[in-house]
């Protein structure tokens, strides 16, 4: 068997099984309304055979409608579901259906545009029908819509402009043919563009175009063309707008929100401060302005003038104002500063802590021995240990019947023996022992409040003279002098400096000069007094409400001194008559703490005000009865209740 002959066969043993397939499908349809297709590879001539079988139709085929058709359909179809798939499946091969009376032709779809079809989608039996439509423009030519829907039309379809009647005249499947038409009717709307001229009554219509301009020449999303045109008038003070009416509509709106008179009409204003000094800021208004005219000029700024030209600066002191007359555009700028700047600042409470605690002690103990030779008034032999010589020599004339100087003994104890005579030996012992503990503990909290970044000083104390020179008429010159004595005057006590400035947060960078002075024991040699000083000068950060330490000192000082007579002061128990012992220690703490408080607001100001306030009445209180008696109908004078003095104010307000 040859070749040929065995591919014939499995073309006929494949049309056989087609055909069986068809019979099977138009046996089932003979019985039940609904077919259940399963076609696969099956031959489109087949096909159209089925198909004109189950619905009744007529078919006629071109010669050039060939192909293999599958279709897989799990669910029944009826008759007129399968004459749906069957045009769809036409349209997939490409080939379309043409009605021609009762018959229908399947034809190739390149030529159907040739064939006669139905007119008008609503003659169409469905969406794959193919039709032809006329639509009439009236606001767009149809010319330039043909090359814009040129590229939804299949090879197949047909689109051609009539520019005498303005028509489009459309054939494809009816389907795209409706989706065509819905597109052009959107496409053909009268447009509604003109001009309107808007007045104005406040705002400078070359200021209006110039903002407007900006916002609607700025590129869109869509990149789509500005469609709207903007132009000033000067003469009449006028706006014209053209373009689209939604975008007039809108433009007008936004014309009428800036035509707007100032709030405090024409181009000056009067605005009054509530913290800020109308004066230091009506100074540094007019440098800013002057300082931004100079840039824009050095810059060739356009538009005329510099923009500080023409703007005036004042201050009124009586009322704390500040007067401004400057263009609407400045005007707005300088407003805008001066509400940065006219705010109420934080306050700052500082509470600083001095602690001074000294140790003070002493013991001495010492003995001073005199002795005269017989007949002789001159000592023989003498120890000064304690420096009480002239103790003995008052000792000796008060022991001859004489009187002994008081000031001459020294403190503690002093205990004298001696014997005084003409005839032999003379002697005088003093034996002087002094002990002393002193403690001292001070304690000393000044507090101030200021405000933030400005320097607040506080000064407790007295002013203490000092001799710092004098004169005496001891001369024998002729004329009159009169002695004086010059005396200077200088603060002693406790000084206090500080300048806060606040941070972002809670925490504070505080300069600080801190000085405690007090008036010490005068030394041996000084010819006036002697003052003490402990200064601090320091910037420290700290953050609300805690505690730190700016400095101090520990001193621990000691003394000791031994002092003896050769070869005598060592000898065992007898020694002592003739050594001098003496020992101080001085131990001196002192520490400078400080504590910060920023107040918020006028409620945490007067929290810190009534609590001192009230604890300086507690103790006027306390202190009444131990105080002497009064004089009948008498009352010791204290602070009334703070709630009492603020009464007044608050039922002011109230009444407001």
């Amino acid at each position: 068997m040859t070749q040929r002959t065995t591919m014939n066969l499995r073309k006929l043993l494949r049309a056989l099984v087609a055909n069986t397939m068809l019979a099977t499908c138009l046996t089932v349809s003979a019985q039940q309304p609904a077919t259940t297709l399963n076609w696969k590879d099956a031959d489109i001539r087949q096909v159209v055979e089925a198909v004109a079988t189950v619905t009744g139709k007529n078919f006629i085929l071109d010669p050039r409608v060939t192909g293999r058709v599958t279709l897989l359909s799990p669910t029944p179809l009826g008759p007129d579901a399968l004459y749906e798939a069957f045009l769809s499946i036409l349209q997939v091969h490409g080939y379309v259906a043409v009605e021609s009376g009762d018959l229908i032709k399947i034809i190739p779809d390149a030529t159907a545009r040739q064939v006669p079809s139905t007119f008008g989608t609503a003659s169409a039996a469905g969406p794959d029908d193919m039709t032809t439509q006329v639509v009439q423009l009236q606001n767009v030519g149809a010319v330039p819509l043909v090359s814009l829907l040129r590229p939804l039309i299949p090879q197949y379809g047909h689109l051609v402009a009539h520019a005498g009647s303005n028509m489009l005249i459309i054939s494809d499947r009816a389907a795209n043919v409706n989706r065509l038409v819905s597109i052009i009717h959107r496409i053909d709307r009268a447009s509604d563009e003109d001009v309107e001229v808007v007045p104005l009554q406040h705002a400078s219509a070359a200021e209006i175009v110039r903002i407007l301009t900006q916002l609607t020449q700025a590129g869109r999303q869509d990149n789509a063309p500005v469609s709207t045109s903007l132009v000033a008038d000067a003469r009449t003070n006028s706006v014209l707008i053209g373009g689209d009416k939604n975008e007039r509509l809108r433009l007008r709106t936004l014309i009428a929100h800036l035509d707007t008179p100032l709030e405090e009409g024409g181009d000056t204003r009067v605005r009054y401060l509530r913290y800020a000094d109308a004066e230091e800021l009506a100074t540094k208004l007019q440098q800013h302005v002057t300082s931004q005219g100079t840039t824009a000029a050095a810059g060739g700024a356009p538009g005329g003038g510099p923009p500080g030209q023409g703007v005036n600066v004042w201050a009124d002191i009586q009322t704390n104002a500040l007067v401004v007359n400057a263009p609407p555009k400045i005007m707005r700028s300088l407003m805008q500063i001066v509400d940065k700047l006219d705010i109420r600042r934080k306050q700052v409470l500082v509470e600083a802590i001095i602690v001074e605690v000294i140790i003070d002690k002493q013991n001495e103990l010492g003995v001073s021995v005199a002795v005269e030779g017989s007949g002789s008034n001159t000592p023989i032999g003498v120890t000064n240990f304690p420096d009480f010589l002239a103790g003995v020599v008052q000792l000796g004339s008060a022991a001859a019947g004489g009187t002994a100087d008081p000031g001459l003994i020294g403190e503690g104890a002093t205990i004298g023996i001696g014997r005084i005579t003409d005839d032999g030996v003379s002697f005088a012992a003093i034996l002087s022992a002094v002990e002393g503990d002193a403690d001292t503990n001070l304690i000393s909290t000044p507090s101030i409040v200021t405000t933030d970044n400005e320097e607040a000083t506080l000064n407790v104390g007295q002013e203490v003279p000092f001799v710092s020179g004098s004169f005496s008429n001891t001369g024998g010159g002729t004329g009159t002098v009169n002695p004086f004595t010059t005396v200077n005057r200088e603060q002693i006590g406790v000084k206090l400096a500080i300048t806060p400035q606040i941070n972002e947060g809670d925490a504070m960078v505080l300069d600080i000069s801190q000085e405690i002075s007090s008036i010490a024991q005068s030394a041996a040699g000084a010819v006036d007094l002697i003052t003490n000083k402990r200064t601090v000068d320091t910037t420290v950060i700290v953050d609300d409400g805690e505690i730190i330490v700016l400095g101090g000192l520990l001193e621990d000082v000691l003394r000791e001194s031994d002092q003896r007579v050769p070869v005598l002061g060592r000898l065992p128990l007898l020694g002592n008559l003739f050594r001098s012992r003496r020992t101080e220690k001085l131990k001196t703490n002192l520490m400078i703490f400080i504590r910060p408080r920023i107040l918020d607001d006028a409620t945490q100001a007067a929290f810190e005000t009534d609590a001192k306030y009230n604890m300086i009445r507690d103790i006027q209180q306390g202190q009444q009865g131990d105080s002497v008696q009064l004089m009948p109908g008498e009352q010791r004078p204290a602070l009334p209740p703070i709630e009492e003095l603020r009464a007044p104010r608050d039922t002011e307000e109230d009444g407001q």
